[in-house]
């Protein structure tokens, strides 16, 4: 389990390092702010305080793993420009 955390917090780093660049960056898809914000508010969800135990595997593995997925529909040119900047 511990070893799951630690892959899932490695990925959420530089994804959100990635998020981040595109959001600022100038050709980014139209898309991307929304989907962003909706995922945002996904992971405050009151389903999350509702439910304590599924909230907090709802956060530490959904919204990763759905930030991840969202960061791959990026524009190749965004990711790679992106991933230069982002240290591993």
């Amino acid at each position: 389990m511990k070893r799951l955390f630690l892959i899932l917090w490695r990925t959420s780093r530089v994804d959100l390092r990635l998020a981040w660049f595109a959001l600022r960056h100038p050709a980014r898809p139209v898309w991307l702010l929304p989907a962003l914000g909706l995922l945002g508010l996904y992971a405050l969800s009151p389903f999350s305080y509702a439910v304590p135990l599924l909230g907090v595997v709802d956060d530490l593995v959904v919204v990763p793993l759905a930030l991840h997925a969202l960061l791959k529909l990026l524009p190749e040119p965004i990711r790679a420009s992106g991933s230069r900047r982002v240290p591993l």
